[in-house]
């Protein structure tokens, strides 16, 4: 006789989880609760749950909550997915939404196979790739500081002609400025906070610099670097969101996980393609986005790319020459009938492709992906 199966589908959130459980077979939920988000309470549920016999399954959506409780199951052997939000099926007729609906729905469709689960980094990578968005965020903070400086000074009346916002000259200029009472006061508080600021940021960027530098890291980083457009903190970014390239089995595959891939609405004899489908990581689409304007230029070794390239195989270095090569010719090519945003964004998805072969460590790859 076939061993019973419970799946317990989890909608989680800070204080609670809401939980369904579904035996084999069965359409109507066997359990419905709402726990606290509490270990030793849920220790205590799947403990219950295990009494009664059979295999547990349990899943729930990547949110906010992180994988805390995956890995609390993963630990008292309890099996676990976290699946990918905007994969789950929605029926357009239904319009109503509690969180002991949402969890049973997680259970019925985790037990039909028609949920994707993502992959969990590991507590090391987890933190890494904490430290990397955390820079990120101070990066938006300062330019947060300086939009604050700038508005503030158009109301006064000051606005620096002599060249652009944020030079050195600029900032002599700043420092020199005198207003008159308070102004002056709050002029020297948004300075004094755009100044620890950038103090946090130097120290983030001494810190990644640092992690770029070890393993598991030091390879990929120092070969996506030999990519023009990609530098170490976004070479850092690049390999902490993506993590394992291994999952992807070709770069097709990656171009579609960043969302650079061209969306499609088409049905009977009509055939209907709409922009970029802008699905999973928004960060790696923005490096690669970045990295893809420079390549507008013509193909050149700079000193640094030199450098940069120094202790690098022939066969890396030539798939990287090749990059620049195509993807100039493309961007060249597509500017004579498209907008310059919808250019740089196809270059980014076929450099989406050189990332992927630059992130293996096999030669056969830098070879044959790009042919």
């Amino acid at each position: 006789m076939a061993e019973s199966t419970l799946t317990v589908g989890m909608d989680v959130h800070r204080d609670t989880i809401a939980v369904a459980v579904l035996r084999d077979g069965a359409h109507e939920p066997d359990l419905e609760n709402t726990l606290p988000n509490d270990p030793r309470k849920i220790e205590r549920f799947f403990q219950s749950l295990a009494a009664r016999g059979g295999r547990v399954t349990s899943c729930y959506e990547a949110s906010a909550c992180g994988f805390v409780l995956k890995r609390l199951l993963d630990e008292r052997g309890i099996a676990c997915e976290v699946v990918a939000p905007s994969l789950i099926p929605h029926r357009p007729g239904d319009r109503r939404k509690t969180d002991r609906r949402d969890a049973l729905n997680l259970a019925r469709l985790y037990r039909a196979g028609q949920l994707t689960a993502i992959r969990v980094p590991s507590d090391a990578e987890e933190r890494v790739r904490g430290a990397v968005r955390c820079r990120e965020t101070l990066m938006r903070e300062v330019h947060r500081s300086r939009q604050y400086i700038l508005k503030h000074l158009l109301a006064r009346g000051f606005v620096y002609r002599d060249s652009g916002n944020w030079t050195k000259r600029h900032g002599e200029w700043l420092r020199k400025l005198r207003l008159e009472g308070q102004d002056q006061e709050v002029l020297e508080t948004h300075m004094a906070l755009l100044d620890y600021k950038l103090t946090l940021l130097a120290k983030a960027d001494a810190g990644i610099e640092a992690l770029s530098r070890m393993e598991p890291y030091r390879g990929p980083v120092a070969r996506l670097r030999c990519l023009k457009g990609i530098d170490t903190l976004s070479a850092m970014t690049l390999v902490c969101e993506i993590g394992d390239v291994l999952r992807f089995d070709s770069a097709r595959r990656l171009m579609g996980y960043v969302g650079l891939t061209v969306s499609e609405y088409s049905s009977g004899q009509r055939q209907r393609y709409g922009g970029i489908t802008k699905a999973g990581s928004s960060r790696v689409r923005r490096i690669l986005v970045e990295a893809a304007w420079l390549y507008r230029f013509p193909p050149r070794l700079s000193a640094d790319m030199r450098k940069r390239m120094a202790d690098q195989p022939p066969e890396l270095i030539a798939h990287c020459m090749r990059a620049q090569e195509r993807l100039h010719r493309r961007f060249g090519k597509l500017l004579q009938r498209k907008e310059k945003a919808v250019a740089v964004t196809a270059v980014a998805r076929e450099l989406a492709g050189f990332v992927w072969a630059a992130m293996h460590d096999d030669p056969q790859m830098w070879r044959t992906h790009d042919r």
